[in-house]
């Protein structure tokens, strides 16, 4: 675990609660306490866990969090449209470095979505070698054939412009037209496009859980800290 020992200036930019440049400022008006002594001067050193800000601990020098995408919201820092950022606290979005989603839900597309500001992990958990688990719920335009849950399992279906196969994905029937599809992998619209390749089509998608995380617990737009070792 972090716990960095800087200048307070330094803790608070990084974290975003005010510009280095506006750190004096925050300090008149904000009690900060390090050690449970009042400090005014932005150049002070201290260690992270021993400055407390109004009476709370400062956020963590980490941050990761599992949110609950609703749809319409968008997975981007600069698109026009509403920023799945804007549902975070607002100091929230002034960290450095920023926090960002790991991999992207399309904007019709519900549920489970990692955050973090960590870029180790973002990497790692968007890696499609490290093979993490994602579940979905996929209602579905046509009745399914019946032969879809042993297309998706063979490890033989190449999407449209991929020139390898897809590694073998799950399928579970709920009914006709609704099922729960587990896949390892993360390409572009990966789901729409695995059940247009079988001549069907996705007509709402909600991703249950990302590896062990599920959404299941929370409202949209609601968010949850999670640790990741």
């Amino acid at each position: 675990m972090k716990n960095s020992y800087k200048r307070i200036d330094a803790h608070l930019s990084s974290l975003g609660y005010c510009t280095r440049g506006d750190a004096k400022k925050f300090l008149k008006i904000n009690e900060l306490l390090v050690n449970g002594n009042i400090v005014f001067n932005p150049s002070t050193k201290a260690y992270h866990d021993d400055i407390t800000i109004n009476g709370e601990k400062l956020d963590p020098e980490t941050l990761t969090i599992l949110l609950n995408k609703p749809s319409g919201v968008i997975c981007s820092h600069n698109d026009a449209g509403v920023l799945i950022y804007s549902l975070l606290p607002y100091r929230w979005t002034q960290r450095n470095p920023k926090v960002s989603t790991v991999g992207r839900l399309d904007v019709d597309t519900t549920g489970a979505i990692i955050l973090t500001d960590d870029g180790t992990l973002n990497h790692k958990l968007a890696n499609p070698k490290k093979e993490i688990s994602k579940i979905y719920e996929a209602h579905l335009k046509a009745p399914l054939k019946g032969n879809e849950e042993k297309i998706f399992a063979s490890g033989e279906l190449l999407l449209n412009g991929e020139d390898k196969p897809l590694l073998p994905a799950k399928l579970e029937v709920l009914s006709p037209t609704c099922v729960r599809l587990e896949i390892v992998e993360g390409k572009y619209h990966q789901v729409k496009r695995m059940f247009a390749a079988v001549d069907n089509r996705v007509i709402k998608l909600h991703r249950i859980s990302f590896d062990k995380f599920t959404v299941e617990d929370l409202k949209e737009g609601e968010y949850k800290s999670i640790e990741i070792i």
